[in-house]
Parts: C-alpha cells; sequence; structure tokens
C-alpha cells in the first residue's frame, strides 16, 4: 500500500519485471474478453430506488429538477445514475488493478480549465466520486457514455462501437507508453488544449474546437461578474433566479462567514495570503449538473483590488462516494478531504484555492474557483468523426490520470498490445447503453406513475 492509502500503487518493491508480472498475472482471473457483454444481475437494485435513496438527504424542493433532468434523454440519466452504473459494476469480476478512481468519467466530466501558469488544460474535471478502485470501472464508464451520446446523436451501432474502440485503445496505448516513463516525467504529463488541434483534420471542425478554446478563456470571474450579479442600491449582488440561483438566507449566510477560517486553513500559506487580500461581498445557493441536484451549493463572491477585480468560489456538499459501498475503505474520513485530494491527485494541475471544511450538522464541503477558463465539448450533434476525436481524446487524458496513482506497468501490461481489452469493453458498452435506455424508460414510467415528481426542462 502506497503512502495515500491505494492499494497496489507504485512505491512499493519489485522491479518493472515483477510488476508487469502481477499485470499479466490478473488476465487469469480476469481475462480480457471477460469483460465482454454484461448480464443484469438477478437481484439487481430498482434504478428509481436507488436514485430514491440517494435523495433522502438531498433538499427535497430541488429534487424534481434532478429528475427533470434525468429524464430528458438516456444520456442525461447516464450522467445522473452514477449510483446506478456503480453497482452495476460491482457485480461483475474486476482485476484488482486499483487506481484512484475519478468514480464518474462520462464524456462531459472530461473539459478544459486553467493551469496555476494559465495554460489551457485538458482532463478530467468532475471529482465528487473519486475514491480508490479497480481502473476498468472509469474506463467501462467512459465507453458506456460514448456509445450512449451516439446513439443520441443519430449514429449506428457500428459507428459507437468504432467510437468506444477507440476511447480504449487511446486508454490503452496511452498507458503502455506512460509504463515506460520515469516517475517525473510522469508526473509532469499534461495535455495541453492548443498542442490538441492538430489532432482535428477536419478544417470545419478544427474551428469548432478553436471557438470552444476561445470560449473557456473568456469564462473568467470577471467574465461571471456581468453573467451572475447586478447593482443595487449601489451594492454589487448576485442575481436571483430561482430555483436555480437564489440568496443566501440569514442562516446560510452566517454560516459561510464562520466556516470560512476553517476553508482557509486546508490552503497553504501562500494562498491563504493571497485569499487573505480578498474580501467577502455576497453569497448564493446555486443548482449545478444533474446528479448533484439538491446537494447544497453556494457561489461566493469576493473582491481584491477593487471593485472590479472579482472571485467566484464555489462550495459544493462533499458526500459518500457511490462507489464507497462496493470497494474497501479509502484513506479519507471527510468526504470534502477526498474530493480535494483525488482531484489534486488525478489532474495534471489543481485549482488554488481548491480547499475543504465541515459546514453546519456535521456537512463536509468542498471549495473550488467556479471558473477558471472552463470548457466543455458539445457532445451532442457531434459527427461521427467528432465523436470518436473526443472519445480518443478523453481515453488519453484518463489514462494520463490513473498512471499517477496506480501501477501503470501492471496495468499496460494486463492491458497488452493487441486489441482484445479495446473490444471486450466496446461490447460491454453496447449491452450498457441498452440497460441505459431501459433505466431510463423506466424512470420516465415512475415520473408517470407519480412515483418521483419531475420538474423538466429547469
Amino acid at each position: 500500500m502506497s503512502a495515500l492509502g491505494i492499494p497496489g500503487s507504485p512505491g512499493g518493491p519489485g522491479t518493472p519485471g515483477d510488476r508487469a508480472a502481477r499485470g499479466r498475472a490478473a488476465r487469469k482471473r480476469v481475462p480480457r474478453s471477460a469483460h465482454a457483454g454484461r448480464l443484469p444481475a438477478v437481484d439487481r437494485p430498482d434504478p428509481v430506488a436507488v436514485l430514491e435513496r440517494q435523495g433522502r438527504d438531498r433538499l427535497p424542493e430541488l429534487l424534481p429538477i434532478r429528475y427533470g433532468r434525468m429524464s430528458a434523454s438516456p444520456f442525461a440519466f447516464l450522467r445522473g445514475a452514477a449510483a446506478v452504473m456503480a453497482a452495476d459494476l460491482a457485480a461483475q469480476p474486476h482485476t484488482g488493478l486499483t487506481v484512484q478512481l475519478c468514480g464518474d468519467a462520462h464524456l462531459l466530466n472530461f473539459g478544459l480549465y486553467a493551469s496555476p501558469e494559465r495554460a489551457l488544460l485538458f482532463d478530467l474535471n468532475d471529482f465528487d466520486e473519486t475514491y480508490p478502485g479497480p481502473f476498468e470501472w472509469d474506463v467501462k464508464r467512459l465507453a458506456a457514455s460514448v456509445v450512449v451520446a451516439a446513439r443520441e446523436n443519430g449514429h449506428s451501432d457500428t459507428k459507437a462501437h468504432r467510437a468506444a474502440v477507440a476511447a480504449t485503445a487511446a486508454y490503452r496505448t496511452s498507458m503502455r507508453r506512460l509504463a515506460g516513463l520515469g516517475e517525473l516525467d510522469v508526473w509532469y504529463e499534461r495535455l495541453d488544449a492548443d498542442s490538441l488541434l492538430p489532432l482535428v483534420r477536419s478544417t470545419r471542425h478544427r474551428r469548432r474546437a478553436r471557438s470552444t478554446l476561445a470560449r473557456a478563456r473568456r469564462r473568467t470571474s470577471l467574465h461571471a461578474l456581468g453573467k451572475l450579479t447586478e447593482v443595487v442600491d449601489g451594492r454589487r449582488r448576485i442575481i436571483q433566479d430561482p430555483p436555480l440561483l437564489e440568496p443566501a438566507g440569514v442562516p446560510d449566510m452566517a454560516a459561510l462567514r464562520k466556516i470560512f477560517s476553517d476553508y482557509r486553513s486546508t490552503l497553504s500559506e501562500e494562498r491563504r495570503l493571497l485569499l487573505d487580500r480578498y474580501r467577502f461581498v455576497d453569497a448564493a445557493r446555486k443548482v449545478v449538473g444533474v446528479g448533484s441536484v439538491g446537494t447544497r451549493c453556494f457561489i461566493v463572491l469576493l473582491t481584491g483590488r477593487d471593485a472590479d477585480d472579482p472571485l467566484f468560489l464555489q462550495i459544493k456538499e462533499a458526500r459518500k462516494s457511490v462507489l464507497e459501498e462496493h470497494l474497501p475503505s479509502g484513506p479519507y474520513v471527510h468526504p470534502g478531504h477526498r474530493v480535494v485530494a483525488g482531484q489534486r491527485l488525478l489532474q495534471a494541475a489543481g485549482d488554488i484555492f481548491l480547499g475543504w471544511m465541515t459546514g453546519p450538522q456535521g456537512r463536509a464541503f468542498y471549495w473550488r474557483q467556479l471558473r477558471d477558463m472552463k470548457g466543455s465539448a458539445e457532445v451532442a450533434g457531434m459527427s461521427p468523426a467528432e465523436l470518436t476525436t473526443y472519445a480518443r481524446l478523453c481515453g488519453t487524458a484518463l489514462a494520463r490520470a490513473h498512471a499517477r496513482s496506480g501501477d501503470r506497468i501492471a496495468i499496460a501490461a494486463y492491458l497488452g498490445g493487441g486489441d482484445t481489452f479495446d473490444h471486450a469493453i466496446a461490447d460491454f458498452a453496447r449491452a450498457y447503453a441498452v440497460q441505459t435506455v431501459t433505466d431510463h424508460t423506466t424512470l420516465a414510467a415512475a415520473i408517470a406513475a407519480g412515483v418521483v415528481a419531475a420538474a423538466p426542462e429547469v
């Protein structure tokens, strides 16, 4: 076990040859071809029941928004159903080759963000479910999301399969390349967004990619100031757009001020000094995402040198990872600490204001910048060629993230030089896409029957 508490991660005894042998031995436990297909477990829980159980400790007035967003399409359902898929993955044999998982590695949880040096990077960008576990769980969720997205875009089954193979092959070949690098070389590896443009072959698609990069560079706190605030009686305030964006009530505001010092203590000294240069202006409750809807989330507006020097921070409730009930105990007791540590481990460069703390009633939260040149691809409407290119990019980014925590040499040896694993995962993804459509239909039926309430298009 490493100092980070991740079994099977590098740092223990063994030569590269020993580590490769461990990877090849894992093929006996779970042959690569065994990842193909997926039969529902006999006792598979009802997906709506899983979602309802998740909602028991969430804000009840926001749950209809969650169900409404998930009911929009099978892909939207998949986004919000990480807990459902975690149970399905846990019912299958796994390799035992452990990494720090993202835990929710679907296509839209990859994207652009700025490094502290202001370089625009492409990487994983959501870590609410991060947890140590078998590397293939992230690969399967990514591949499943590729096939579901392809089907919704009207692509043929053959082209959907090809895109899933591309994502998995990119993961495999990247991991094999990383297995040959030294530890620092792996740690400093990153995907610079501008260097990715040559991978886009079509002129039209390259123009669209450049537009995505340009939009991301504009998404800063200063840009958010004009969109999320207004001046009322001479004072800057966050706008109201209920139920998605509402002023923090007096109790929430008092709690936010009180817990600020706890969050501050989790930052390094130089970052605490930087944070101290800002003053509090306003805070609001904000609904975000799909799977996160119903959890407690706030945004805080701070200003630095003057009113035109804003900083928006997001405070997001951290709960138990959906993976925890299916895997051995991890190294972190505090859910916010788990999220922050996982993000720091997986991302090539970290948010300088990333921190955590415990709030009222013992609830765990983590803090991060709301907008720091963040951007994501528009998966809906992608052509088969675009989706395949993007899937390949996500597979590459996922391998880089996993290589930082897991035994990349063992994983590379397990994957091998052929495409057996690639096609097996793509076959799994095709089967899971069918299951996702069925689960989405189950949710729609539950909404129609009044079992759960949904607020569509919110």
